[in-house]
């Protein structure tokens, strides 16, 4: 693991995004924009869930016979003229990428957005060999001024309110004019564009990510907004696709299928601006493109989950649904996760990739409300991937002390039905008798969790289950 983890502070790091008023100001942007947009993309498209159902069962087909695809897509490079290299860990991916800059006297890389770079630590491997990395996604381009990670897997900046990329702009890019107008966000993108124009083509070497991988073809694809993606792998000598392994599909068809959900799902389009397909270096006859390819992809963890509970993960396709409509993500960002990958998709793959020992606050940042499931393109059951982890967190004692004594209580209590409707019934009793004047509570012994936040309303009636029976149980 190359990238330091902060996930460990979940707490800490919830606590100071909750108090910030910049990125509570923010954040706003992602209830407003993400939500409304995705609803209405799927409700125009009739077979929107079907072509969900397909993705889901393309995407299991591709887990289950991933060894095969592997060697079929490798195949198929090899005879396009690329290459293709295995990486098992991110410092043999880093070195992979490291050396073939090193061969070609390369000094500065251009970067398209890619969310396993950022996993693997490429940037600060490139530095440290005295190569300049470059992104070019504009996102991801603000937030490299800034010295952060991404907050959000496709809108790395979404953290940043306009007034903030101004100032950010007017620090760094002191050779422009000081009463320059960056009001608007127009001007903002056009001197973005201006400054990473001359990058673009100093550039020794590009690399992008890739959404998917096609082993019919050996054909990586990108999907982007922005044309940044383009002349990242057009315009150096050298293209770089680094990519995890699970980014394979069979054909270019299943590709056609996979396309109509992911745009749809991550920001409401019908399809993204540009969609990009690159096979090989520069033929004879092309008219550019680099002169040579290569292909670093990633395991990093992900054939440890093959087989086992966690291998629904992996059909993630990185859309960032999960994460515009979850409610922790709203109030606390992705900075507060503390690792690359942040929201329900986040709290499921970090512990699966880094260990639960270092990530096991993040299952349990959730209100298991199951509106990340219910929005996967691809159906992941992210809920039940959670408790999967939190039972994996209990079982070797991670979970803090009083956590697992009031469990243990309450487990000896629900053991015993009898005793449990006698102690629920009489809890209930007094805490309607002692909460009855205010009709709540403001303060209560083993729940300031609630009631530093919130007042705790006074029970009303008696328990569910007596309330149950005396209307006939199970009518």
């Amino acid at each position: 693991m190359s990238v330091q983890s902060t996930s460990p502070q979940f707490k800490q790091n919830a606590h100071h995004a909750l108090h910030d008023m910049q990125l509570q100001k923010a954040l706003g942007n992602v209830r407003q924009n993400f939500i409304e947009r995705r609803a209405v993309a799927a409700a125009n498209l009739p077979e929107f869930e079907a072509l969900r159902d397909q993705a889901c069962d393309l995407r299991d087909h591709v887990l289950a016979h991933i060894d095969l695809y592997l060697e079929a897509y490798e195949k198929k490079v090899l005879a396009a003229g690329g290459h293709v290299h295995f990486a098992r860990t991110s410092e043999e991916a880093c070195q992979i990428i490291v050396d073939l800059a090193k061969a070609r006297g390369a000094k500065s890389v251009t970067k398209g957005k890619s969310m396993v770079s950022e996993e693997i630590g490429l940037n600060a491997a490139l530095e440290r060999n005295g190569m300049a990395a470059i992104e070019t996604d504009l996102g991801e381009y603000i937030i490299q001024l800034r010295g952060e990670a991404p907050s959000h897997i496709i809108a790395p900046a979404v953290h940043l309110n306009q007034e903030d990329v101004e100032a950010e702009f007017r620090r760094v890019h002191t050779h422009l004019p000081a009463d320059r107008n960056l009001e608007e966000p127009e001007t903002l993108l056009a001197e973005a564009r201006a400054i990473l124009r001359s990058k673009f083509l100093a550039s020794d070497i590009g690399v992008t990510g890739a959404n998917f991988l096609v082993a019919e073809t050996g054909t990586s694809i990108i999907v982007t907004n922005e044309g940044n993606g383009d002349l990242t792998q057009l315009l150096p000598k050298v293209h770089v696709v680094v990519a995890s392994i699970e980014k394979l599909i069979p054909t270019l068809e299943d590709a056609s299928a996979m396309l109509r959900v992911l745009a749809r799902s991550a920001t409401g389009q019908d399809m993204s601006v540009y969609t990009t397909l690159s096979t090989g270096p520069r033929r004879p006859d092309d008219v550019d493109g680099p002169e040579e390819y290569h292909v670093v992809l990633v395991d990093n963890g992900r054939s440890n989950m093959l087989g086992t509970q966690f291998q629904d993960m992996l059909r993630c396709i990185r859309c960032g649904a999960c994460m515009n409509h979850c409610p922790v993500y709203h109030a606390v960002g992705g900075h507060a996760y503390g690792w690359v990958y942040p929201g329900p998709m986040g709290a499921v793959l970090t512990p699966s990739l880094i260990g639960v020992d270092k990530a096991g606050h993040l299952p349990n940042a959730s209100t298991f409300c199951g509106r990340c499931e219910s929005v996967c393109p691809v159906h992941i059951p992210l809920p039940k991937l959670m408790r999967h982890w939190r039972e994996r967190e209990f079982e070797r004692h991670l979970a803090p002390a009083s956590v697992r004594y009031g469990l243990g209580i309450w487990a000896y209590f629900a053991k015993r039905p009898r005793l449990y409707r006698l102690t629920s019934s009489l809890a209930m009793r007094l805490l309607a008798l002692a909460g009855k004047s205010k009709g709540h509570f403001r303060w209560l012994p083993l729940a300031g969790g609630w009631t530093d936040y919130r007042d705790m309303p006074a029970p009303q009636g008696s328990t569910f289950q007596a309330q149950w029976k005396k209307q006939g149980g199970d009518r």
